[in-house]
């Protein structure tokens, strides 16, 4: 988190998730673990100390796929993984590494010196893998899912089957987590704190812009009674206030959220937790009431776009009025809607930006994230743009917000309109929240205040981003350059 300041100022640190998972996988078949989270740390250099002392014969450098921010690559966590390749090798270790970025560009890292890349679902390749070396077989081929060189040479097997069953996995290995430091920093920053859990894996939609380089299109999803065990045991260890359901799409499956509330509510469970989720899933009013009796209080869907041009170019498969329908359902069962929107896309005009800005002020979502179109090795829309990615094919960090191909405006056009909307957003919130506290109560309290004084902050802000932002509008317009 220290090498991507938003994330650091944002103050939401969630473990990662599929590293202990895989952990947890090699200990049931006999392998020492540790590990070592680069969560906090402040450099890849922190880890020469633990390297000394541990002496591994493997060094596995397993990304969390779970968490939406590893898709993107980002360069900074990049070099980071290189680095550590280097020091690992240093010491003589097997090398071995799993992510989003190095199923993409497996022959970079083998070049910078890993002896292996996990290609797609890692945890079944890797105890195949370690276990082939342990026994002293040298024929990698017959691991499925596995790059490596020989004889100088790149090669890869042939690709592993998406697994079907999640269930045969063990439960993460959280012991191995330093559950306090996340802790800390979540109460410090929200007053309470959140845990990560993964129910399904793989997302069977095709939005062209979104890559699934590690769970594919397949949807496989655990057992409502295999995650409520873990949670169980989570609530019953660390005691959190909060979850994020960490998949793709939660609870598509038919019945499958039934039943979890079902679950939850004979164990006697009472928590908050937050999903991702689509307009059109989220118009079914049995999937909302469930999605409410089993406690959840946000659902994050990707809105994108008002423009429902934008939306079908991007085969969304959702429309500008189920974003709208599925809005007020949440509501009406005390659900918190929040939007992911996405200005840039190809093609998007002065109009489309309009009407996504309107919707955004007449729904007024109770969260939202804004950010600029995003190339994804493996997408169409990456396929479309490739050609204008020789330069800069990745953002450094998850705040950078470069346009990165040609469209309409130059990227600092996008820069200025993620703040003006973000400002507008902002104020527009805070004064409802402020009518609210009027109509239920008809005088400030202290948290009317502070919603007040937040909105004398971001008044001012959003007029003078809208103004530089119509001045870009009349010097840029049309233009058609990224650089």
């Amino acid at each position: 988190m220290r090498l991507d300041p938003k994330q650091w100022a944002t103050g939401q640190p969630y473990p990662p998730l599929a590293t202990i998972g895989a952990a947890a996988l090699l200990r049931q078949h006999g392998f020492g673990v540790s590990l070592f989270d680069t969560m906090f740390v402040d450099n890849p250099e922190e880890v020469i100390p633990r390297l000394a002392l541990e002496r591994p014969d493997f060094f596995v450098i397993y990304d969390d796929g779970f968490n939406y921010l590893t898709k993107m690559c980002l360069t900074n966590m990049r070099d980071a993984a290189w680095r550590m390749i280097g020091l690992a090798r240093s010491q003589g270790c097997v090398v071995i590494v799993s992510s989003s970025d190095s199923t993409d560009h497996y022959r970079e890292y083998l070049e910078k010196g890993a002896d292996f890349v996990l290609l797609g679902e890692g945890e079944q390749t890797l105890l195949e893998l370690v276990t082939t070396i342990k026994d002293g077989v040298e024929d990698f081929a017959l691991v499925p899912g596995l790059a490596w060189k020989k004889e100088g040479i790149a090669v890869r097997s042939p690709a592993r089957k998406v697994m079907k069953d999640p269930d045969s996995l063990p439960i993460p290995a959280w012991d191995l987590v330093h559950i306090e430091s996340y802790r800390n920093i979540w109460v410090r920053h929200h007053g309470y704190f959140s845990l990560n859990v993964g129910t399904t894996r793989g997302c069977p939609f095709k939005c062209n812009w979104c890559a699934k380089p590690i769970y594919g299109n397949r949807y496989n999803a655990r057992s409502p009674a295999h995650v409520v065990r873990e949670i169980k045991w989570l609530k019953d260890n660390y005691h959190f206030d909060h979850l994020w359901m960490c998949d793709d799409i939660f609870g598509l499956k038919p019945g499958w959220v039934n039943e979890f509330a079902d679950l939850v509510e004979k164990e006697g469970m009472r928590f908050k937790f937050k999903i991702q989720s689509r307009a059109d899933l989220l118009l079914q009013e049995n999937y909302v009431e469930a999605l409410a009796r089993a406690g959840c209080d946000d659902v994050w869907m990707g809105a994108e776009s008002g423009s429902q041009k934008i939306l079908d170019a991007m085969d969304k498969g959702t429309t500008v009025e189920q974003i709208a329908g599925a809005t007020r359902l949440l509501r009406q069962y005390g659900i918190h809607p929040s939007f992911f929107i996405q200005f840039g896309y190809p093609g998007e005009t002065k109009e489309d930006i309009a009407m996504t800005i309107r919707m955004i002020k007449r729904l007024l979502p109770d969260n939202m994230g804004i950010s600029v179109s995003y190339p994804l090795p493996g997408t169409v829309f990456y396929d479309r743009v490739k050609d204008q990615l020789k330069e800069k094919a990745n953002w450094t960090d998850s705040d950078e917000l470069k346009l990165m191909f040609r469209n309409t405006y130059p990227p600092e056009f996008y820069k200025q309109l993620h703040r003006y909307v973000h400002k507008t957003y902002r104020w527009r919130l805070a004064l409802r929240e402020i009518r609210r506290l009027f109509s239920r109560q008809g005088a400030l309290t202290q948290r009317g205040l502070k919603m007040a004084a937040s909105m004398l902050w971001y008044l001012p802000d959003a007029m003078i981003a809208g103004w530089w932002l119509k001045k870009m509008e009349k010097t840029t317009y049309g233009h058609t350059g990224a650089d």
